[in-house]
């Protein structure tokens, strides 16, 4: 009796499909769009008032009430943060950073809403996912199909700049949540 073999599927890293997007380059592109959306809307909430949100004024009256110092600045700090973070991930531009902006705006977020148990419409689910989005991005890289690609430094991730950025956010939001009452 003799047993067959087949030989290895190749296709995806030779041949001619060498340069076509593997199936985890569109997921992540997928994930980073809709992740980077999300964040970029939030932030034109804060910045400017778009798609219902309260504008400068409003959110840095919520961030006045919720102990943060200069209310209407964090409010622009947070609206930066999140518009150019969600962008940076759109387009997998600086994709460590980007998510790392997005994930220390969500630790604040947490610690903002924390107590309301891990439920919604109270609870904190919706930030521990967007959080654990965003530190799964800047840890993996955005895939091929991203600006990164193009640019020497970023071209090929290294789990180092993940772990880089992931611990940069943790750092800074902390010292953020230092200066709140």
């Amino acid at each position: 009796m003799t047993v067959t073999t087949r030989p290895a599927d190749t296709t995806a890293t030779d041949g001619p499909d060498a340069s076509s997007p593997h199936a985890y380059d569109v997921g992540l592109l997928l994930l980073r769009v809709v992740l980077g959306l999300t964040l970029a809307a939030h932030g034109a909430q804060k910045l400017l008032g778009w798609f219902g949100g309260g504008g400068i004024e409003g959110t840095g009256q919520f961030f006045a009430m919720s102990g943060y110092p200069s209310g209407e600045a964090m409010a622009v700090i947070a609206g930066l943060t999140e518009t150019l973070g969600g962008l940076g991930l759109i387009f997998g531009l600086l994709t460590p950073l980007a998510g790392a902006a997005v994930l220390g705006t969500m630790i604040n977020a947490l610690a903002v809403k924390w107590g309301g148990g891990f439920f919604a419409p109270e609870g904190v689910e919706y930030e521990v996912l967007l959080a654990a989005a965003a530190a799964g991005l800047a840890l993996t890289g955005p895939g091929r199909l991203a600006v990164d690609r193009y640019l020497p430094g970023l071209r090929a991730h290294r789990l180092v700049y993940g772990v880089a950025a992931v611990v940069l956010a943790v750092l800074l939001a902390g010292l953020v949540l230092l200066i709140r009452n």
